[in-house]
């Protein structure tokens, strides 16, 4: 199957949560996205670790890194 209009085929959660963090920073990502794992002492492996574990928040966590490549794009 094609992929080439998917922004997150061949992207990590990793690789998406570090370049939205190096984008918007900490207090700016817990903003857009209201997890607590943002705002109480966030990291890149704990958040990495509830994302895992949590669809929902997973979910809104690739649809801002979608909309940043589409504002970018």
């Amino acid at each position: 199957m094609e992929q080439k209009n998917n922004p997150l085929h061949g992207k990590t959660l990793e690789v998406i949560l570090n370049s939205l963090v190096s984008q918007y920073g900490w207090n700016e990502l817990a903003r857009l996205v209201r997890i607590n794992c943002f705002v109480s002492n966030p990291s890149i492996g704990s958040s990495l670790t509830f994302l895992r574990r949590t669809p929902w928040a997973r979910q809104k966590v690739e649809e801002l890194y979608v909309k940043k490549a589409t504002i970018q794009a």
